[in-house]
């Protein structure tokens, strides 16, 4: 007998990790879709005339060869101790955080919670980050997080001028904000025509202004008391926005007390990693006057239908999806999972714990303060809490030179001063380092005196709600952060087939680097030579982003979807303006654009003019003909989802971009849907100038409950000139965030995707994207029927049902969505694009198993709206209106007309893994009616 030897590749990734459907599955599927071949399917869905020629180029690693070149890879960076502070510090991530948070697909891998019922346990851990917010700064309503620092007091500036009494055109800018701050701010401030003035507080003139923003403690290390500042501001009915640090309000006189209507800033410090940028979580707080001018996502409590505490995201009316052009923000991704984690610190530590970090830190600035002036040095700020300036002269660069010889890193201030941040991470070892680098050897004194006045010590409580009075004990943490993973439906136990979110693997090998200490702890602001790795890195990944999309160059800065849209559209805004076509201010947007396309537009100050859909849910190219006609000269871009965002790929991409171009416009093509057309088609080859990609999407970061993500943008040539700037690498303009690379850690994870997937293997993920939704319209389209298809009948990479009809009979799409809950899965994208549809995106990433699953509880779905249409059972008493079924309803006396073997177990769902949602059906008006932000007041807390 002839041996022969198996032609089973173990190490194959994309085929055998991240691909769902094996071999014999795609044949199967195949047949039911009816075509002979998946590239039959892809020929038959995908215009001819714009697939790529050449295949997409470099060869697969397997995941052990992947380790090896990051580790090869991650010796290129160099960790110094880096005290340069500028918004960025060390910090020590509990491991008990580290493990069963960050590193937990259980947190990682869930969605944004806008099915309240299946995500109870990330919206306690935000509404704990929320209450520890607005403890610590003294306001009573913040937010479940922004972007970054920077981005945060950019919003504020924003909702400044809307709040504000005073119609002064003028924003005041202290001096000693952090510079990216300033940078993001005069970035933010141009396309709405607002002045900005920076100065000393002491310069400001309240009437000239509609708002000011002061940093807390300064970016030089100044502490002052501002109330004089904003009670000069008030008298003018002009709002005051403070920047300022958690760590130091467990210390300091808080915003509130001083009279602020906003503070902003980063929880970076409470137990994030640097991560040479991000990701981390952005704070925002106000006074309750202006909480309805908030930006991003507020979680709040609610009941359930059975009167119990529920929690969800409230006011979701402000948000852009809703508001469009007119909406207060375009946030849409926010630090969910680095809010998660910061919120857990706070747990971990309590107020005790907090305080007595902030005390250590403070005191070591002190002893270092008080050696270097005793040595003869001359050191500022006389109040500071961590930071502090040591004037050196033409000596600068031979102070930050030694101290680089002691592994350290210092900031360097203007061309005399040196800057020294301490941080949590600061011991006795750094302090002797710090001190030999002035070339002081005697050991420093006790830190024991205040190095501010007393008069601004924080006089009032925080953290009293009892969540941060736990039993600290690590088993306690740990099973408290079980309990709230237990409440939620991630990833980790079944497919979230969202329209348009690209829920698809986030592999554990992809995962790993993010903690690996040469790439989470550096400063983003460390001198180059020290990241010579992540510039590997980010170089390489933008070479095959570029060979992916046709594109000639990309900004890894924007650090969300929303944020490259807008990056995108400023760029187009800047070339126009250097060929002295300031006029052009007009956008078109078709109406099955994404939420945040028209507040991108209106953010970078263009006019937004809506173009129709044609019966098939295509851009209408007679009505978009016309109306760029129309806006002749004045046109400056329009905004187009490819394929569409109905799901279909469209036959005239190419003559929307042509006709854009004749009338001198660009084309900015969203690229939500990217995962259609990797290795398939090039958006730079259709036409388009300028694309952000959803690296949380299409390239694999997880969405870790609401963000982070990232979305940089790559351009044609022409416009490769007027990408955005960074004061801390090219001192150019236009920066859209607070670091240069964004956040910079998460780029691995997509890297990392890129590497192991191969070129060819990025390509098949795409096939099989498609044959997977495609699969799904042809066993649902019975039961349900597909809105929009392609003139060949195929769908791209998601599909739309239609339940619209159900409504007739009084089944509305909520009822299906929180039905698929009782079968286990999140429910599709709901009422969007259209109003009473679900849109469902399987991914490549699902099995076939997992597919029929899912198939299998829609169609017993559609089984049971038959039954309210026929007369068997009335809408209000059945199983869909009184869906999600929880274990209370299962227990409690039971007087419904259906069983509950049907309303608990219904085909699809698993019996012996069965999922239970924690709470019944939210209540969404009743929250929005009684708006509570904060952790719920002790004694309902101690009732439940």
């Amino acid at each position: 007998m002839t041996f022969t030897p198996t032609t089973y590749n173990t190490y194959d990734f994309a085929n055998r990790r991240h691909i769902g459907p094996s071999p014999a599955e795609m044949e199967e599927m195949l047949k039911v879709v009816g075509v002979p071949s998946l590239e039959a399917l892809i020929d038959e869905t995908v215009p001819p005339t714009i697939r790529q020629a050449k295949p997409l180029s470099w060869a697969p690693m397997t995941e052990h060869g992947l380790h090896n070149k990051l580790r090869e890879v991650q010796q290129k960076n160099v960790v110094m101790t880096s005290l340069i502070g500028q918004g960025y510090y060390g910090t020590a991530t509990p491991p008990v955080i580290q493990r069963n948070i960050l590193e937990n697909p259980a947190w990682y891998t869930a969605y944004t919670p806008y099915q309240p019922e299946i995500a109870q346990g990330r919206l306690e851990a935000l509404l704990n980050f929320q209450t520890m917010v607005a403890d610590l700064t003294g306001l009573p309503v913040a937010n479940a997080s922004l972007l970054d620092e920077s981005t945060a007091a950019a919003e504020a500036m924003m909702m400044a001028q809307r709040g504000a009494k005073s119609k002064a055109k003028a924003f005041f800018v202290d001096l000693n904000l952090h510079p990216q701050t300033i940078d993001v701010l005069e970035t933010r401030a141009a396309p709405f025509g607002i002045e900005i003035l920076k100065g000393q507080p002491d310069e400001m003139v309240p009437d000239q202004v509609f708002g000011a923003i002061f940093q807390y403690p300064g970016t030089y290390g100044h502490v002052r008391d501002f109330t004089d500042y904003i009670a000069m501001l008030h008298e003018v009915g002009a709002i005051a926005v403070m920047a300022t640090d958690l760590l130091a309000l467990c210390l300091l006189k808080e915003p509130g007390a001083m009279g602020a209507d906003i503070a902003v800033g980063s929880a970076q410090r409470f137990g994030v990693p640097m991560g040479y940028g991000g990701p981390h979580a952005a704070f925002m707080s106000c006074t309750d006057k202006l909480k309805r001018t908030m930006p991003g996502r507020i979680v709040g409590v609610s009941i359930d239908a059975r009167g119990n505490k529920a929690y969800r995201l409230s006011l979701q009316t402000r948000e852009q999806h809703i508001r469009r052009e007119k909406a207060t923000s375009n946030v849409c991704t926010a630090q969910a999972l680095l809010a998660v984690m910061a919120s857990f610190y706070a747990v971990f530590h309590g107020p005790m714990g907090l305080r007595a970090i902030a005390e250590t830190v403070h005191f070591n600035a002190v002893r270092l303060h008080d050696a270097l002036v005793a040595a003869g040095a001359d050191v500022a700020p006389q109040a500071y809490f961590d930071t502090i300036t040591v004037r050196v002269g033409v000596g600068q660069m031979g102070i930050m030179a030694a101290a680089r010889q002691h592994g350290l890193n210092f900031r360097k201030v203007g061309e005399g001063r040196v800057g020294i941040s301490v941080d949590e991470m600061t011991d006795d070892d750094v302090i002797a380092r710090v001190l030999a680098s002035f070339g002081i050897l005697q050991p420093p004194p006790a830190g024991t005196h205040l190095g501010f006045p007393e008069e601004m010590l924080r006089q009032t409580e925080y953290l009293t709600h009892p969540v941060f009075h736990m039993n600290r004990a690590e088993s306690e943490m740990m099973r408290y952060m079980r309990r709230l993973s237990d409440r939620d439906l991630a990833l980790d136990r079944a497919m979230i087939p969202l329209g348009s979110c690209t829920m698809k693997l986030n592999a554990a090998a992809e995962m790993a680097p993010l903690t690996w200490h040469r790439f989470n702890s550096l400063h983003p602001f460390v001198p180059a030579d020290q990241a010579a790795g992540y510039a590997e890195m980010i170089e390489d990944l933008t070479a095959k982003l570029c060979e992916i999309t046709g594109y000639d160059a990309f900004s890894m800065q924007p650090n969300s979807g929303a944020q490259g849209e807008y990056a995108g559209l400023m760029t187009i805004a800047a070339y126009h303006r250097s060929r002295g076509d300031d006029q052009r201010d007009i956008c078109l947007i078709p109406m099955s654009a994404h939420g945040t396309n028209p507040a991108s537009a209106a953010m970078a100050g263009m006019k937004v003019v809506v173009v129709k859909s044609a019966p098939n849910g295509d851009v209408d190219i007679e009505d978009f003909a016309a109306k760029a006609a129309e806006a002749g000269d004045k046109l400056a871009a329009c905004m187009i989802t490819y394929p569409s965002t109905h799901g279909v790929f469209e036959e005239t991409v190419k003559t929307i971009c042509q006709i854009t171009h004749d009338h001198g416009g660009q084309v900015y093509l969203d690229g939500a849907n990217m995962n259609a057309l990797v290795g398939l088609v090039r958006p730079g080859e259709c036409g388009s100038d300028v694309s952000h990609l959803n690296l949380h999407k299409t390239f694999a970061i997880p969405h870790g409950g609401g963000g982070p993500g990232m979305g940089p943008i790559g351009v044609k040539a022409h416009l490769a000139p007027f990408l955005p700037g960074h004061s801390e690498t090219d001192g150019k303009p236009g920066a859209v965030s607070a670091a240069p690379y964004g956040s910079a850690s998460i780029l691995l994870i997509s890297w990392a995707y890129c590497l192991m997937m191969g070129g060819e293997g990025l390509a098949q993920a795409t096939r099989v994207a498609i044959l997977n939704a495609n699969y799904i319209a042809a066993r649902l389209r019975n039961s349900y029927p597909i809105l929009f298809m392609g003139n060949r009948g195929r769908v791209a990479h998601e599909c739309i049902l239609d339940t619209r009809p159900f409504a007739e009979v009084g089944v509305t799409v909520d009822d299906i969505a929180k039905r698929l809950i009782d079968n286990g899965f999140h429910a599709p994208t709901m009422s969007w694009p259209v109003a009473g549809t679900l849109m469902v995106e399987p991914t490549e990433s699902e099995t076939k198993a997992e597919i029929d699953r899912f198939v299998t509880a829609l169609e017993a779905i559609r089984e049971e709206v038959r039954d309210v249409a026929e007369g068997r059972i009335s809408a209000e008493n059945s199983p869909l209106r009184h869906a999600p079924h929880t274990v209370e309803d299962l227990v409690a006396e039971w007087d419904r007309p259906y069983s509950r073997e049907q309303g608990c177990f219904p085909p699809g769902a698993f019996r012996v893994d069965k999922y239970w949602p924690p709470v019944g059906r939210v209540d969404n008006a009743y929250g929005d009616r009684n708006l509570v932000c904060t952790c719920p007041p002790v004694e309902a807390w101690a009732a439940e």
